[in-house]
């Protein structure tokens, strides 16, 4: 992209433990909460190292800017498609990680939905003295915009959801509903410094984004299969994760967390929608 070229982005940041806090309070699941000296639970770090761009740098759709750290992409749609997550180090709440960040690929394509852009994000944590604790990547997608909603649709629609309250709720030996609603997504997009417009913004993820609703985060999804796995008694850290997810879920449609023994040294949760089919996958390798 002409005028553009990826960079190294370095940063001294302390695990903090208000934002660890937060997340167990969103959870809600009667998990200890982790404080100063624990070790950071798996995926944890997305919510404990959050990152606020300065109000001036915030783009439309809420997020930064594009063509600062990510490449300026003019398609609208940004969608976290998946990554994987390798850890080598234990990470504990209260310590501070030295933050390596960059944009390792930018490739064009064009899908049955149109044109689209891939990047390719990498990051890495080290303790202080220098010790790899993760290696990370995570894949962007962006789209190009669908159909604005009719504009006779009620942004009130959204507000009138009855709440949902604590959003994993154990359905059997495997398995855990997962239950969303306008208040926990704003309330995980703020943990995690995600300004986003479509995970709260009714009107704009319907008329200018073209979704059905509210979406549901990529992360939180993440997040919410690991989560689960704790609860299923797996406390200690894994060797590595891998997550996709396949189609979006919107607020307050009815989904479910199923473990499955997966082909990898470790379980694979998958996340299905209404209609039973997958919409993520999380596989969880246990070294």
């Amino acid at each position: 992209m002409p005028g553009w070229e990826p960079h190294t982005v370095t940063s001294s940041e302390l695990i903090d433990p208000a934002p660890v806090a937060a997340l167990a309070a969103l959870f809600d699941d009667g998990l200890p909460v982790p404080g100063p000296g624990d070790e950071l639970p798996p995926m944890w770090h997305w919510v404990a190292l959050p990152r606020w761009p300065v109000s001036s740098l915030i783009g439309a759709d809420g997020h930064p800017v594009r063509g600062g750290f990510l490449p300026p992409v003019e398609l609208p749609r940004r969608m976290f498609a998946g990554g994987e997550v390798r850890w080598h180090s234990e990470i504990h709440v209260g310590e501070t990680v030295r933050r390596v960040s960059r944009v390792e690929s930018v490739t064009e394509k064009s899908g049955r939905s149109g044109k689209l852009v891939v990047v390719v994000v990498s990051t890495r944590l080290y303790r202080d003295g220098g010790e790899l604790a993760l290696d990370e990547r995570q894949d962007l997608i962006y789209r190009e915009a669908g159909p604005a909603a009719p504009a006779t649709a009620d942004p009130a629609d959204a507000a009138a959801l009855t709440p949902a309250g604590a959003p994993l709720r154990r359905a059997g030996d495997t398995e855990w509903d997962f239950a969303t609603d306008p208040t926990l997504l704003m309330r995980f997009s703020a943990a995690t410094a995600n300004a986003h417009r479509i995970h709260y913004d009714w009107p704009y993820a319907t008329r200018v984004e073209g979704y059905p609703g509210l979406v549901v985060h990529g992360p939180l999804i993440t997040l919410a299969a690991a989560e689960v796995h704790r609860l299923a008694g797996r406390t200690g850290r894994p060797a590595g994760l891998r997550h996709r997810n396949r189609a979006p879920l919107f607020c307050a449609q009815s989904a479910r967390f199923r473990i499955e023994p997966g082909d990898a040294p470790g379980p694979r949760i998958d996340l299905l929608g209404p209609g039973g089919d997958a919409h993520a996958t999380v596989e969880i390798d246990l070294g």
